[in-house]
């Protein structure tokens, strides 16, 4: 599969995504240490008392960029891969491909840093378009057989 030129430039983007992913987890976890804004009663009296048992809006901020990669980003790998396997043009799929890391990492930095709306609005809605794309692509690639 990782000789398909197609399918390795979904796997390259792909995992940037995860990496991605993974630092906004990690960006989350440091807002809660510098907050003190535990969700469980056990850590917040590991780190002080349960009176650091709350919410905070920074951490919610971040809690809230990291779902919105978890429904964004998670059906972009099941999209990519399929997608990779259907015979597209190199060029046209990394041109997906890179539409969508970059909207995803554009509408994180909108996020956490809560930059002017509709900055956000407007990644996320560049970054529908080639999973869109793709989506239909796959189903014309299929539709015989349904």
């Amino acid at each position: 599969m990782i000789v398909n030129e197609v399918f390795s430039c979904f796997v390259f983007y792909g995992v940037l995504l995860v990496v991605k992913m993974y630092a906004v987890a990690i960006i989350t976890g440091q807002v809660r240490l510098r907050k003190k804004a535990f969700a469980n009663p056990e850590d917040a009296m590991r780190r002080g008392g349960v009176q650091y048992h709350k919410e905070d809006p920074d951490v919610e901020r971040c809690r809230r960029a990291h779902r919105n990669d978890l429904e964004n980003i998670l059906p972009f790998l099941f999209l990519g891969a399929v997608y990779s396997l259907t015979g597209p043009s190199l060029f046209v799929a990394r041109l997906h491909f890179f539409i969508v890391f970059v909207a995803r990492v554009v509408h994180t930095v909108a996020y956490l840093l809560a930059l002017r709306a509709p900055t956000r609005s407007v990644a996320y809605t560049i970054g529908q378009m080639p999973c869109a794309s793709m989506a239909l692509q796959v189903l014309f690639s299929v539709i015989t057989y349904a």
